[in-house]
Formats: structure tokens, C-alpha cells, sequence
């Protein structure tokens, strides 16, 4: 199952609640940059795949707005290293790690 993601764009949040329980990505846009900034997933829901599906839902949005993706939170860079057919997806710029 594909937990629902809202993106709340005004708060620079992709979110999904399941269970009662509220797991996020936080973003930013810089120009024709989406920056993944920060994924949350709460401890009751891991191992669920919800966070891959935040990032999916990042690489979705970049898409759609023909925009390169920086991801700066850890998670979502070694997420798509695993996932290359996703991150083929869109362009990417790694952050500087220095």
C-alpha cells in the first residue's frame, strides 16, 4: 500500500500520517532547485517504506516543475543512490559535504 503524501507547500512539507502517526520531508525551493532539506519518519513506522515514498514524492514533484534536486538530508541521498531509476528521473546535484 502507498501511504497518501500531501504536499504543503506553504510550509515546504511533503507529509503522510499513518497509524495516527506523522512522518515528513522538509523543503525547500531555490530557484530551479528542489532541496531536499530533512526526512522524519517516527520510529512506529519504519521499516515501511514511507520515507522512500516521501523522496519519491520529492523526485514526483521535481519532475512535474522541470527542477533539479539537491538532497541535502542524508536520507534522501542514500535513498536514491539505491533507487537510480528514480533519481534518472530528474536532475541531481549533490551538495557539497565539506
Amino acid at each position: 500500500m502507498t501511504p497518501e503524501i500531501v504536499d504543503d507547500e506553504r510550509a515546504g512539507r511533503l507529509t503522510s500520517v499513518v497509524d495516527g502517526s506523522r512522518a515528513e520531508l522538509v523543503y525547500r525551493r531555490d530557484g530551479d532547485r528542489l532541496v531536499l532539506v530533512h526526512t522524519e519518519v517516527p520510529d512506529d513506522l519504519e521499516g515501511r517504506g514511507i520515507g522512500g515514498a516521501l523522496v519519491t514524492a520529492g523526485i514526483d514533484k521535481a519532475e512535474a516543475l522541470g527542477l533539479t534536486v539537491v538532497p541535502e538530508c542524508p536520507f534522501a541521498r542514500g535513498w536514491l543512490a539505491r533507487h537510480p531509476a528514480a533519481a534518472h528521473r530528474v536532475a541531481i546535484e549533490m551538495p557539497d559535504e565539506g
